[in-house]
């Protein structure tokens, strides 16, 4: 087996995590991170642990399967902690793991851009509805 140097490393790495192929494992991953679900989820979690019930409210629409669903492929994904304190009744608290405080970074910011910009791009679709169909 030869021996590879520094860039030809990198390079086979490059190639080999390329998110635009659609068979990259990081390509999946970019399609998990970029829910709806796991960026409120993640978000809801970057200021501290919270219950399974406290998620739930603070995450207007989330069915109980939807977020059940989420939290375990965060849980999978080493993304999360999930703790069970036993008492009646169960106690189940989710906490983000360093990775998942890391994409909280990320995420967080694109949420606070959404609530920041959402009155232009509302306008913007405006625009476009009356503007930009009959082009």
């Amino acid at each position: 087996m030869a021996t590879m140097t520094a860039a030809q490393r990198r390079e086979q790495a490059r190639v080999e995590y390329d998110a635009f192929l659609k068979s990259c494992p990081t390509n999946q991953l970019l399609d998990r991170i970029s829910d709806k679900w796991v960026s409120l989820v993640v978000s809801a979690l970057a200021p501290g642990p919270l219950r399974y019930s406290d998620l739930g409210r603070k995450i207007a629409g989330v069915s109980p399967k939807m977020l059940t669903q989420t939290l375990r492929s965060l849980e999978r994904d080493g993304l999360l902690d999930r703790t069970v304190t036993p008492s009646v009744p169960v106690r189940v608290d989710y906490e983000l793991t360093a990775l998942g405080q890391n994409l909280a970074l990320l995420l967080t910011a694109v949420k606070d851009w959404a609530e920041t910009h959402f009155d232009e791009v509302r306008e913007a679709r405006e625009r476009y509805d009356t503007e930009g169909a009959d082009s």
